[in-house]
């Protein structure tokens, strides 16, 4: 490794994008998953799907509850 980098000719920002959308992995604990893959198959959907609705549904209780 050198002792010191030349930055001066780098080019900024080059793979900055401002409209990236990034996904973040979520891990639910075994108990969790089962029961909203349960729901899931139930309603013959995506897990990710039913743990949306979830949150969403979370939400507006804790709105309301404001």
């Amino acid at each position: 490794m050198k002792k010191e980098y030349d930055f001066s000719k780098a080019d900024r920002d080059k793979f900055y994008h401002s409209d990236i959308k990034l996904n973040l992995p979520v891990y639910l604990d075994d108990k969790a998953f089962a029961f909203v893959k349960r729901i899931a198959e139930n309603k013959n959907t995506e897990v990710s799907v039913v743990v949306n609705d979830l949150i969403h549904s979370d939400i507006k209780l804790a709105e309301v509850i404001k």
